[in-house]
């Protein structure tokens, strides 16, 4: 289905406030999940226009994360290893 430059979201939102539509119809007129109208709804009517600006996918946190005290540690060695011509062959344990 070709919108002619307008958002999905758009004609979604658009659909439901204005033409009074119920979410499930939109949902099955469009092809969409009935929470992804439920959700876009509900922001709308939070948010206004802002709803309709695309939103990132990036997660807000990492919990599987190094913290960054170690992740500077890591670069500062990597420098310093680097500076004295350290290779990973020459760092490895000896016997392997």
């Amino acid at each position: 289905m070709s919108l002619g430059g307008v958002s999905k979201a758009r004609v979604v939102i658009t659909a439901v406030v204005v033409e009074g539509r119920s979410q499930a119809e939109v949902a099955r007129a469009y092809g969409v999940s009935k929470g992804w109208v439920s959700k876009l709804v509900a922001r709308y009517r939070a948010e206004g226009e802002a709803a309709f600006e695309p939103r990132s996918r990036r997660p807000k946190t990492s919990p599987n994360a190094i913290d960054a005290g170690t992740v500077e540690l890591i670069v500062r060695l990597r420098k310093e290893l680097a500076e004295q011509a350290w290779t990973p062959a020459r760092i490895r344990s000896p016997g392997t």
